[in-house]
């Protein structure tokens, strides 16, 4: 019997809120939000997000309450576990990674 795959992420409700209005916003031609990563960043990895028209070749889906995310291949190992969320404070409102495989980080919210 094959195993089941561990979900890659998750999306909280505030993050999946937020992802399914900006889907709105940009409307039919765009299949939903890609996570990457990069080199880059004082941790050695910076996430990256892009629209995408169309789910690639080896793209995982996220999908909640009408929030499509797509993870890129090369991604997956780093994201594996990861909890994407949404939190507005007084001074910002960003999409914040609650990764249980980052072993560092400086705090500058660029990792």
């Amino acid at each position: 019997m094959a195993r089941a795959r561990p979900q890659v992420m998750t999306l909280t409700d505030a993050a999946a809120s937020r992802i399914r209005a900006m889907l709105a916003e940009k409307g039919a031609g765009v299949a939903g939000l890609k996570i990457g990563v990069k080199k880059g960043g004082c941790a050695g990895m910076e996430y990256t997000m892009t629209w995408a028209e169309a789910a690639g070749p080896g793209d995982e889906v996220i999908e909640k309450d009408g929030a499509r995310v797509l993870v890129d291949p090369m991604a997956v190992l780093y994201l594996l576990r990861t909890e994407m969320d949404y939190r507005v404070d007084k001074l910002s409102a960003k999409f914040v990674f609650n990764n249980p495989n980052q072993t560092s980080a400086c705090g500058c919210g660029e990792s």
